[in-house]
């Protein structure tokens, strides 16, 4: 069994959402993990308070407060690509996240995240990554290396004053985009059913893209594109709305059924460069992914 080193952390909602204990709020949080899993872990030491204090199975649910656990997973896959550390210094680490990776713990990971991998590495147990991109993407991710000017680099993202360019691959066999046709697409995002997926709705824009076919080749086109926003799935179905889905897309634009990852058909999306002025040295900042994705 992986058993993560350092803790998972929640903050309890404000409004209670009808429960009278933690044990309660986890089960209804996250109900993949049984009662049974949760109360083991309480009584092994493994959930408690910010302070320290343990919770136990009939601790009171109190609003706004930090809960900390230990996340577990019986049987941990092995991604077999590696990272790399594109640029460290004493405020920021870049490296580059291979496709099938998760950035942090979650689902069935552990240990086999891209922020553990680093820690380890590195031997910072403070390394926090700023922001995300999905499991299937490959590309650049920004860590922070120092606590105490974590903040200032969140904001960075918060503020979308974070350039990024990603690349991605598409089918073109019923539509065939010209090369340098540029896009600009603003829609309203939301989340779907399954609740891991998202989908275009009516209303007032909270995404924006822009988009470039870059090359043609045969029935296959290479784009770049620009998300000035940062919502879950954004680019995968800004792509899908100009009628071109990315290849290997198990989710867009029809869910594909579970099942173990096949590693011989990554999904053609790339973070490719981040640009941004740094925070605290106020230089101008440019990092680079050492792959680009190449139609065959």
């Amino acid at each position: 069994m992986a058993i993560a080193r350092t803790p998972s952390k929640l903050s309890l909602p404000q409004h209670n959402p009808g429960v009278s204990t933690v044990l309660e709020f986890l089960i209804l949080k996250f109900p993949a993990i049984s009662a049974q899993v949760w109360q083991q872990r309480m009584a092994d030491g493994k959930v408690h308070w910010h302070d320290g204090g343990l919770i136990h199975a009939q601790t009171a649910f109190t609003a706004q407060q930090r809960v900390y656990y230990y996340r577990e997973v019986e049987r941990e896959p092995v991604i077999p690509f590696a990272e790399n550390i594109i640029f460290q210094d004493e405020l920021i680490l870049v490296a580059y996240k291979p496709h099938f990776l998760p950035v942090m713990p979650g689902g069935g990971y552990v240990e086999e995240c891209l922020q553990n991998r680093l820690r380890h590495k590195c031997g910072n147990q403070h390394l926090q990554a700023v922001h995300r991109i999905d499991k299937a993407t490959a590309g650049l991710v920004l860590f922070s290396v120092n606590p105490k000017t974590r903040q200032q680099y969140h904001r960075l993202f918060e503020a979308h004053q974070i350039d990024k360019t990603y690349q991605a691959i598409a089918s073109t066999n019923d539509k065939e985009p010209a090369e340098n046709q540029q896009w600009e697409i603003k829609n309203r995002l939301e989340k779907s059913e399954p609740r891991f997926l998202m989908r275009i709705v009516e209303g007032a824009a909270n995404s924006h893209s822009r988009i470039r076919c870059v090359k043609r080749a045969g029935d296959k086109a290479l784009f770049e594109l620009n998300p000035v926003t940062g919502k879950t799935h954004q680019l995968r179905l800004h792509m899908q709305s100009l009628g071109w889905p990315l290849l290997n897309d198990s989710y867009y634009p029809n869910l594909q059924p579970s099942q173990p990852d096949d590693f011989t058909k990554p999904l053609q999306l790339l973070a490719q460069q981040l640009a941004f002025t740094d925070p605290i040295t106020e230089q101008a900042r440019r990092f680079s992914s050492n792959t680009e994705l190449r139609l065959d």
